[in-house]
């Protein structure tokens, strides 16, 4: 198993640094090309294309080496523990070792599985695969790395971003034609003489950015050390801070760049303070155990969880014993090693905050929807398989280090963002605000997956949403372009007739967000079975812990209200007459580089997720799974919630599933239904509806008022104090300084009197003297010989006589 583990690391590195290689080339492409050709977004077509088919072929692989083991029934497939692994030489310095050590890790081992294991001779799959590429430094027992770590999902995350990545490469080339140009003018920017700014086209900047982008990313997921996510972490918020900033001259989107880079900073700062717990607690970053026999060292996950995947706490609640490789109990000088439940919580709720901030999660949601001041491109990237997407697949991946304290915050956090950005949606004029703000809502619901225990679901409508948000996003984009950067759904209607490609691939996106299915049947697009797991699991919780029933109520009824802002998006759009002659008159279709890739991501947004929670794509995901889901869990912390079972038909989500189910669909028929009274019979008129909820609509549009909360508490202060600043600096550091200059001013003058009164004068004087000497001296220079030979006579006769006067004799 080793070698199957070297196999997909070479393949996913390949995958992960062909972006890099791009962005190398597009960032130095003027110094070989022009500014008018397209080499440098074909170049970045084919290194992201070209590691999707790697990413591809790693996922076969592994499939066709562990025999589709994953597709089988969850029951049917246990993951057996063995310790496979290729070590680097142990003589050789790891410095110089530029080959990557394969460690095949298998999790879950039970005592009982010999039996198994003697019944059944063939080993079952790994868990994993783990390695290392580089040490990078080792300080005492912590050991900083460049490491690797595959499994399932790492697998389906790498196909998942290549694939969409690789389509909104491509559409970009159209998209952003008009980039390509030696002076591009910006209509949006003023200048004070009232024309417009004009600059270089930035089309090859563009895709380097999205290169660099990529990149970031697939390092993220592939990382197998939680300082190496930070690193990516951290690279891909820059990256967002460029794009989103492209057009940096516009006010708007220089104030949308800061606005997202500072808000996920403070969001990292959590993740900090979750590092350093985990670092000083367990003495490691790794996630994947490494070694195997007496000298294994566990990593992360199998301290907290063992290799049975559950929580070692005392008997008094207040410290998780952790383990070893083997899934003993370490030991550190003959003392049990141990970590403070509380610690652990606190761990888990920084760790996720950097989550709430990179994934737009309350309350540091706001920064998303100024996002759209990037192109729409960057917006389809940042909204499904990359930036937002990396808060989420980061709560997933950390999922054993969560208590069910920490996943029940994570729960109402999702639960409350679900809910107040799809309000917020409800009144949105502008096409990419309301995909925005409908990127928040479900990304709640994914945290609110995982918080009610729903691992497999949360992470399920990942994937599922990256496929039909990419593609309404591009959808939007190509309204916009065919419509002349038109944004505002107002001035739209009608446009079905003129982008027939546009508009029924959206509509594709819309039904698949909405969660529909046809009654009485299993039968949906890729969103129904995935918010539909996430439905089930918020019901299963929601029973066994009563309290906490706002868990369920909450997103049932936001699956109402997704399904009507999603279809009052599509009537406005494309159904109906044209509400602005101008618009429609000037509408057009885009080329096939723009609405070939729609075409490919609405069979997927349809298809993705058949069928369901028994389909290949859940069973994929789910085989990552290291924390066991297969029976109640009880807290053992102060908040005593139950966490429900999820897999077996005698498990609490199986029997509330098709209830869930149900409830959830209606509520999306219902939206959609009152969707279409509105805007398209008119039933209602909606302008009628608006005057009558006049408060509750301004108080929508203003967003919750969030900004203006934010700017109460935090940017006014910021102010105040600022000017406090300023005139502490200008009336005492100022005064100071300015005291200070006029003394060394006035020293200065007088020292230069002194200067030139004492020193000079001094000088002036030897020189004067020297120079009078030298006048009455100058007599005796005649020019004559006979007069210096008679000189020298005299001085002979002087000198002589002055000898023969002072020897003595």
């Amino acid at each position: 198993m080793t070698e199957t583990g070297e196999v997909l690391m070479y393949l996913l590195t390949v995958a992960w640094l062909l972006p890099l290689v791009g962005f190398v080339v597009e960032i130095y492409w003027l110094r070989w090309s022009h500014r008018l050709h397209q080499g440098a977004a074909y170049t970045a077509v084919a290194c992201i294309g070209i590691g999707f088919l790697c990413s591809l072929s790693a996922l076969i692989y592994w499939g066709n080496q562990t025999h589709w083991a994953a597709l089988s029934e969850p029951e049917h497939h246990a993951h057996v523990g063995s310790h496979d692994a290729e070590h680097h030489d142990s003589s050789a310095p790891h410095h110089d070792d530029a080959k990557a050590h394969a460690e095949a890790v298998h999790a879950d081992t039970h005592p009982a599985d010999d039996h198994a294991e003697a019944a059944h001779p063939t080993p079952a799959a790994p868990k994993y695969f783990s390695g290392t590429y580089y040490e990078l430094a080792r300080f005492s027992g912590l050991r900083i790395s460049l490491d690797w770590y595959i499994d399932s999902l790492t697998l389906v995350m790498f196909t998942m971003v290549t694939f969409i990545a690789t389509c909104i490469h491509l559409f970009a080339i159209g998209y952003m034609q008009e980039e390509l140009t030696e002076e591009y003018e910006d209509h949006e920017v003023h200048l004070h003489n009232g024309g417009h700014f004009s600059r270089p086209g930035r089309f090859y900047r563009f895709f380097a950015y999205l290169s660099l982008f990529c990149f970031s990313m697939l390092g993220l997921v592939l990382a197998g050390n939680i300082f190496q996510v930070f690193i990516f972490w951290e690279l891909v918020g820059l990256c967002s801070y460029l794009l989103i900033g492209f057009y940096i001259e516009r006010k708007s989107a220089s104030t949308a760049a800061n606005k997202a880079f500072i808000m996920n900073r403070v969001g990292d700062f959590g993740f900090l303070i979750g590092m350093m717990i985990l670092w000083t607690s367990f003495g490691t970053f790794q996630f994947g155990d490494r070694g195997e026999g007496e000298h294994a060292e566990a990593g992360l996950f199998t301290m907290v969880r063992g290799n049975d995947g559950t929580l070692d706490v005392s008997d008094d609640g207040q410290q998780v014993h952790l383990r070893d490789a083997h899934g003993h109990r370490a030991e550190r000088d003959g003392l049990p090693l141990t970590i403070s439940y509380s610690l652990l919580v606190a761990a888990g709720l920084g760790i996720f905050a950097g989550s709430i901030g990179k994934s737009a999660q309350f309350p540091l949601h706001t920064w998303l929807p100024d996002a759209m001041e990037g192109p729409t491109p960057v917006s389809a990237l940042v909204h499904s398989a990359t930036m937002v997407a990396a808060g989420v697949y980061l709560a997933g991946r950390f999922y054993p280090v969560f208590t069910p304290e920490v996943l029940l915050g994570i729960a109402y956090i999702g639960c409350i963002t679900l809910f107040v950005a799809a309000t917020i949606a409800l009144v949105v004029t502008d096409i990419k605000r309301v995909l925005a703000y409908s990127t928040i809502s479900q990304l709640g619901y994914m945290m609110l997956g995982i918080g009610v225990a729903g691992w497999g679901a949360g992470l399920f409508h990942l994937v599922t949403h990256a496929f039909f948000k990419s593609l309404m996003f591009l959808c939007s984009g190509s309204v916009i372009a065919g419509c002349h950067h038109e944004q505002d759904m107002r001035k739209m209607g009608g446009l079905r007739h003129k982008m027939k490609i546009t508009a029924y691939t959206m509509l594709v996106g819309v039904i698949a967000i909405a969660g529909l299915a046809i009654p009485g049947t299993a039968i949906g697009f890729s969103g129904f079975y995935s918010k539909d797991a996430i439905v089930a699991s918020a019901l299963a919780y929601s029973e066994l812990n009563p309290n906490h029933f706002l868990l369920f109520i909450t997103p049932l009824v936001t699956a109402g209200i997704t399904s009507f802002y999603m279809f009052r998006l599509w009537f406005m759009t494309f159904a109906g007459e044209p509400r602005d002659a101008h618009v429609y008159e000037h509408c057009h279709e885009n080329p096939r580089i723009m609405t070939v890739p729609l075409i490919v991501l609405a069979v997927l947004a349809a298809a993705c997720a058949w069928p369901g929670e028994s389909g290949p794509l859940y069973r994929l995901i789910t085989d990552s799974e290291t924390v066991p889901a297969a029976t109640r869990v009880v807290s053992a912390g102060a908040s005593q919630v139950t966490l429900p079972s999820h897999h077996g038909h005698d498990s609490d989500v199986h029997h509330v599933h098709a209830m869930a189910g149900f409830l959830a669909l209606v509520a999306a028929f219902v939206g959609m239904g009152l969707a279409y009274l509105l805007y398209v019979k008119k039933s209602v008129d909606p302008d009628q509806v608006r005057r009558q909820f006049s408060s509750v609509y301004d108080f929508l549009v203003d967003k919750w008022r969030f900004d203006t909360l934010y700017d109460v508490m935090f940017v006014a202060p910021v102010h105040v104090v600022a000017k406090w600043c300023v005139n502490f600096d200008r009336k005492v550091l100022d005064s100071i300084l300015h005291g200070a200059a006029g003394l060394t001013v006035m020293v200065s003058k007088l020292d230069r009197k002194f200067d030139e009164t004492f020193i000079d004068g001094l000088v002036n004087l030897v020189g004067s003297m020297t120079y009078t000497v030298g006048s009455s001296l100058k007599a005796v220079q005649t020019g004559h010989l006979r007069q210096y030979v008679m000189w020298i006579a005299v001085g002979v006769i002087v000198l002589f006589g002055a000898l023969y006067t002072t020897i003595p004799k």
